[in-house]
C-alpha cells in the first residue's frame, strides 16, 4: 500500500497472507480468494491507519495470449501529430477478439514512417505514411471477471488490471537491460511468468502453470510434513552446491510428531524440482527468442529466486547471465527490496506512471469498463440476496 503522486511514492503499509482459492494463477473459490484479499487489506490498513478503497490488480495465468498486428494510415498534414498516432494504433488494434477474451494491453513494438522503422516516437516527424507493429495482450474474460468480483467482494474496486510480468519488469529491470535485451522470469506460487524485452520494448510473454508451490508440495509429500513446515525449511536451507555435503540434521514437525531429516535430502528434493522448472523455462525462452540471444540474459524475481543455490543452478542450466532482480528506486524502503515484492511494487509504479502521464499508459490499458459495470451489478445482487 502506498501514497503516490507524480514525483514520489510513500509506502504506508505492507502485508502478506496465505493465498487461498487460487490454483495456477486462476481463481477456483471466490469466497476463499476474497477472504484472503480482505485479510491482507485489513492488515495493511491497520499498519497505515488509512482506508483502502481502490486497487490495481495483477494477473498471470495460462489464458494470457499475445498477438501481433500491423496498422497503416496516411499522415494527414505531412507531419505526424498525436491524432495520427492514435489513428494508426486504432487501425492496428482492429483485430478479431474471441468472445471469451478481453484486450488487456496494446503495446507498440515500433513505428514506421515512409518505410523507415525502429522508431519509438514518431511525433513531429515529416512523412506521408505512418505504420505501426503492435503486440495485443488478451486475457480470459472469465478470469478478469472473477478477479474483479473477488476484489469487489473484499470491499475494494479495481482501477485497472495489469499483466504481472510487465509491472514486475518496471520494478526490477534496468534501462540498459531492456534496451540490449533480457528475459524476466517471475516465479510465483502457482505460475512462472516469462517476458522478453528488446530495444526497450516488451516483445512477448509466456506463462507456465508451474511455480514455487510445486517445490513446497514435493517436500511436504516426500517428508510427510505439513505444507507450512515444508515452506519454512525450503526457505531456511535451500540447495547445496554440486558435490557439497551437508552433515547437518534438521528437526522438523511432521504429521506424526517431530522427526530428524538430513539437510542433504531436503536439498536433493528442492534441486530436483528446480531443475525440472528451469528446463521448462529454458524451452520457453528458446521459443520466445528464436535465434535471438538477449545480451543481458535472465533476471529472476519471486520467492523461489531467493532460495540458496538457485541462482547458481539457473546459470548452469540456462547457460546465460543470471541475476536476481529486486525493486530499485529512490523511494524504495528496505522492506520492499526483495524479489517477492516485484509485482506489488511494479503495480505501484504503474499507478504512478498512469497518474504522471495518463496518455503514456492509455495504450497499455484495455477497455475493462464494461466488465466493471457488469461486475458491480452482479456483486450488488450477491450482497443484497
Amino acid at each position: 500500500m502506498a501514497e503516490v503522486n507524480a514525483d514520489s511514492i510513500n509506502f504506508r503499509g505492507i502485508s502478506m497472507t496465505q493465498s487461498r482459492g487460487v490454483r495456477k494463477g486462476m481463481i477456483i473459490d471466490m469466497e476463499s480468494a476474497s477472504r484472503a484479499i480482505r485479510a491482507s487489506l485489513n492488515a495493511a490498513q491497520k499498519l497505515s491507519n488509512v482506508e483502502i478503497k481502490e486497487v490495481y490488480a495483477g494477473i498471470a495465468d495460462n489464458h494470457i495470449k499475445c498477438t501481433t498486428n500491423t496498422g497503416a494510415v496516411g499522415i494527414a498534414r505531412g507531419t505526424v501529430r498525436q491524432r495520427d498516432i492514435d489513428w494508426v494504433m486504432e487501425t492496428a488494434s482492429s483485430v478479431y477478439i474471441p468472445l471469451n477474451k478481453e484486450v488487456m494491453h496494446i503495446i507498440p513494438l515500433e513505428y514506421i514512417v515512409d518505410g523507415e522503422g525502429q522508431i519509438n516516437n514518431p511525433l513531429g516527424m515529416r512523412g506521408v505514411r505512418l505504420e505501426t507493429n503492435v503486440q495485443i495482450v488478451t486475457g480470459s474474460t472469465n478470469s478478469l471477471h472473477n478477479l474483479i468480483r473477488c476484489c469487489e467482494m473484499a470491499g475494494v474496486s479495481v482501477i485497472d488490471i495489469v499483466l504481472e510480468p510487465l509491472v514486475s519488469a518496471m520494478a526490477t529491470l534496468r534501462d540498459d537491460e531492456k534496451e540490449c535485451g533480457c528475459i524476466l522470469v517471475d516465479i510465483g506460487g502457482g505460475t512462472t511468468d516469462i517476458a522478453l524485452f528488446r530495444d526497450s520494448r516488451f516483445i512477448s510473454t509466456a506463462i507456465l502453470d508451474l511455480g514455487g508451490n510445486q517445490i513446497t508440495n514435493d517436500i511436504s509429500v516426500c517428508l510427510a510434513i505439513p505444507v507450512q513446515e515444508a515452506e519454512r525449511i525450503q526457505k531456511a536451507y535451500g540447495m547445496r552446491s554440486s558435490g557439497e555435503y551437508d552433515p547437518e540434521e534438521i528437526t522438523v514437525t511432521a504429521i506424526s510428531g517431530e522427526k530428524i531429516i538430513s539437510a542433504n535430502l531436503i536439498s536433493d528434493i528442492i534441486k530436483s524440482r528446480s531443475e525440472e522448472l528451469l528446463n521448462l523455462i529454458k524451452s520457453e525462452i528458446a521459443r520466445l527468442c528464436g535465434n535471438y540471444t538477449p545480451s543481458f540474459g535472465v533476471v529472476f524475481t519471486g520467492g523461489v529466486a531467493q532460495l540458496k543455490g538457485f541462482e547458481m543452478l539457473a546459470h548452469s542450466i540456462l547457460n546465460m547471465p543470471v541475476r536476481v532482480g529486486i525493486p530499485e528506486g529512490r523511494d524504495m524502503i528496505d522492506m520492499v527490496r526483495n524479489p517477492i515484492y516485484a509485482t506489488a511494487v511494479g503495480l505501484i509504479l504503474y499507478a504512478q506512471k498512469s497518474m504522471d502521464d495518463p496518455s503514456s499508459m492509455e495504450l497499455l490499458a484495455g477497455d475493462l469498463s464494461h466488465i466493471r459495470k457488469w461486475i458491480k451489478g452482479l456483486v450488488g445482487k450477491l450482497f443484497s440476496a
